[in-house]
């Protein structure tokens, strides 16, 4: 599931729900439930992916956890 990679690769990184919104630019409450399984839109999918260095893509197909762990592997 895409909640456990954005957790995962957040934390990896060091980064703070709060520090993840403002860069991705998004309130932290819409980012925190993205976190909890929202899908984003596609622009805020795309800012994720360049933050958190992740596929934004896994928010829109099935098996978007094994591409993404491809990426970040």
């Amino acid at each position: 599931m895409f909640q456990d990679i954005l957790k995962e690769r957040r934390k990896t990184l060091g980064l703070s729900q709060e520090q993840v919104s403002i860069l991705v630019g998004v309130e932290r409450s819409y980012y925190t439930k993205i976190e909890n399984g929202l899908r984003p839109s596609v622009k805020v999918a795309q800012a994720i992916g360049r933050v958190l260095n992740v596929e934004w893509t896994i928010f829109f197909i099935e098996n978007g956890a094994k591409i993404a762990q491809t990426k970040t592997a």
